[in-house]
């Protein structure tokens, strides 16, 4: 047995699912709401936004769920458990000491006031 984290330890499928309804149960709400599903303006409105809002949900779950399948598949498990105690977007640190810092430059010569012939 390994100490590593599956996949599915990562992230059970029903939370998959469960965040992918929720979102598309959000923007379904959403899509009805601001299509007029509580208005009567003409006939056949509510209905029209019924489907709209229908689709819509659709379309969100399943994207929703697709591309949190593929940031799943991105995350290394033995990384999950690994502690970071420094910032993570800083270069690896090294066992070496810091760069010293460069020599400032050269003083120009001062110019001779005799010209050589």
């Amino acid at each position: 047995m390994t100490d590593k984290p599956t996949r599915r330890q990562l992230m059970r499928p029903v939370q998959l699912l469960g965040l992918a309804f929720i979102a598309a149960v959000f923007a379904g709400v959403v899509t009805a709401v601001s299509m007029g599903v509580f208005q009567s303006r003409f006939e056949g409105q509510r209905e029209h936004a019924l489907v709209i809002a229908g689709i819509v949900a659709g379309i969100t779950f399943i994207v929703v769920l697709v591309v949190m399948a593929l940031l799943i598949l991105a995350v290394d498990p033995a990384q999950v458990a690994k502690t970071i105690d420094r910032p993570v977007l800083l270069p690896p640190e090294t066992d070496a000491a810091p760069p010293a810092a460069p020599a400032p430059p050269a003083a120009p010569a001062a110019p001779e006031d005799d010209p050589k012939p």
